[in-house]
């Protein structure tokens, strides 16, 4: 597991932790709002009424209304990102890391807004008589490059594991874990059931039951938030100050935080905030492709509102709560995860200033770094550590109270191997406090409100809707990017492997699964943010078109009345 981490770590290095990635995004981003004046912002309120049905038309094809559509693309969208992802990125990126999330929502609520109307205008009607549409739609049919729409419907079936399977299920079976104590192979195994009973009704079915999800599990999570956020509400400002002050220096060290410079918050927080809404990442359009709507633009004005809910609504509510609590520089007890393990050369403890620095440069991989991996023995006795001459780090910070643990909760006696900062021994379990990130940290946040200890419970119930209808919703753009590649036929053994690999990882490896999705996501995002920048134009004279349609039957309403 650790070398296919490690794999796909070098890839991701490549491709969204890359220096270029987020510059591309945000610069397609910038282009457009530009480019179209603004259209998140000059458009917003006309999107709302848009929603509501106030410009319907009868006899409008397609499969779903309008308020179905954005629900399934925000049950997509809505998800782990919103609730371990923004715990992630802050945990990497300090509070400068939700500025950028901030940011990249805001230019991609444009960005959305091109690739929905591209896709919905080139869609098509399958042999079963529903609609298909996507990026891979308009890369065929409008530019003749079925080449890169091979490669996009590719990236997407790999993705609808990456992204809307395998990391959701793996969150909602940890998050049960920690607060039920429900084994993570249970809760795979009941959702996966659950979840195959619903994709194979198909884009009805799975509207149907998004469009009753979404509200719900909104109304739920956003209670829970406002229960920390007011319980600690002398704790906002510097939380907004810290947000803003942080976001073009990169995050000071606090508490068991070591800090991370600009680079590293501003690539995490466009990573993350992609992640969370996904805008430009070409997925959404393929929910958006299914609605009854003759104006492509008309659907693309719905799909501005995905990232304003998704991310700068439920993700900065994430984001307070879990700066307003504290817990995001505190240490915890946990069990620690091989892939966040390492054990480093020398003895350092992170309340020595001159040892944070040291550990702020190797953590953050500056030039100014002197550590090196720790190669040797350590001599372990009744559990704990007799030997000195390394310091063991855990998910980017000193570990402390360190246990070592075999056979159950027997105390471990002996020596451990270590190679370039690796424990060797596959049987011991390591339990400590150290940092900790994802929907764990959430749900830790969420205990520290008017709700005490019952409030880290909203975590896992809202995960489990989030993240399930995650999951739903990316069996659906999987299963439209199988129908481009192979047809109808394609359909059913793609739900079958879709569902047994939500079961599995279930009970899978955090890291490893959260990884994969970093390097699926890109796969998908490049080949789109490149088609609609070639139909920049052709976008440009759709939206004109829409208004100047949508002004005279305006006129034509008001002469008639």
């Amino acid at each position: 597991m650790e070398a296919i981490n490690n794999f796909l770590l070098m890839l991701d290095g490549y491709l969204g932790s890359a220096a270029y990635f987020p510059y591309i995004l945000l610069g397609v981003g910038i282009f457009f709002t530009l480019y179209l004046g603004f259209p998140q912002i000059r458009f917003f309120g006309h999107a709302w009424k848009v929603l509501t049905g106030k410009f319907d038309k009868k006899g409008a094809k397609g499969d779903t209304s309008h308020f179905q559509a954005l629900s399934t693309a925000l049950s997509g969208t809505v998800g782990t990102g919103n609730i371990g992802g923004v715990a992630l990125a802050i945990f990497l990126g300090g509070p400068a890391a939700l500025f950028w999330m901030w940011v990249t929502a805001f230019l991609g609520m444009t960005t959305k807004f091109v690739e929905v109307t591209l896709s919905h205008k080139y869609r098509v009607q399958t042999e079963d008589g529903t609609m298909a549409g996507g990026p891979m739609y308009y890369m065929d049919r409008r530019l003749n490059m079925k080449w890169l729409a091979v490669i996009f419907a590719v990236a997407t079936i790999i993705s609808s594991f990456g992204t809307g399977n395998m990391p959701q299920i793996n969150n909602i079976a940890q998050s049960m874990e920690m607060s039920f104590g429900v084994d993570p192979m249970l809760t795979g195994g009941i959702l996966a059931i659950l979840l195959a009973m619903v994709i194979i009704g198909g884009i009805k079915r799975i509207a149907a039951v998004t469009s009753k999800i979404v509200p719900i599990m909104g109304l739920l999570y956003v209670i829970g938030a406002f229960s920390v956020i007011f319980y600690n509400l002398d704790q906002i400002g510097p939380s907004f100050a810290a947000i803003f002050t942080d976001a073009f220096s990169g995050s000071a060290a606090t508490g068991g935080f070591l800090g991370a410079t600009f680079a590293y918050a501003f690539n995490r927080g466009v990573n993350r905030g992609l992640f969370s809404n996904e805008a430009g990442q070409g997925s959404a359009p393929i929910a958006h492709a299914s609605a009854r709507a003759e104006e492509p633009v008309s659907e693309g004005l719905v799909s501005i509102l995905e990232p304003f809910i998704d991310t700068i609504v439920v993700c900065t509510l994430t984001g307070l709560v879990i700066l307003s609590s504290g817990v995001w520089s505190e240490k915890h007890e946990n069990t620690f995860s091989r892939t966040d393990l390492e054990v480093i050369a020398g003895n350092y403890d992170d309340a020595v200033e001159a040892d944070r620095t040291k550990l702020y440069h190797y953590l953050n991989s500056t030039n100014e770094n002197t550590i090196e991996k720790f190669t040797g023995t350590i001599t372990v006795r009744d559990g704990a550590a007799v030997s000195n001459g390394y310091t063991m780090l855990h998910a980017r910070s000193v570990a402390e109270d360190v246990r070592f643990i075999v056979a159950g909760e027997d105390p471990y006696t002996g020596s451990l191997r270590i190679d370039n900062g690796r424990l060797m021994k596959e049987d011991i379990v390591i339990v400590g406090e150290s940092l900790v990130h994802s929907a764990a940290l959430t749900s830790i946040a969420f205990s520290n409100g008017f709700l005490g200890d019952w409030g880290e419970y909203i975590v896992p119930i809202s995960l489990l809707m989030f993240a399930f209808s995650t999951a739903i919703a990316w069996s659906y753009y999987g299963d439209r990017a199988v129908v481009y590649l192979f047809g109808q036929k394609g359909v059913m053994p793609y739900r079958i492997i879709y569902v047994a690999g939500f079961f599995i990882a279930s009970f899978a490896d955090t890291t490893l699964v959260w990884t994969l999705s970093y390097v699926a996501i890109v796969l998908m995002t490049l080949p789109n943010l490149l088609g609609i920048m070639l139909l920049r134009r052709e976008m440009k004279d759709t939206v004109k078109a829409y208004w100047q349609d949508f002004d005279a039957e305006q006129s034509k309403s008001k002469d008639e009345n």
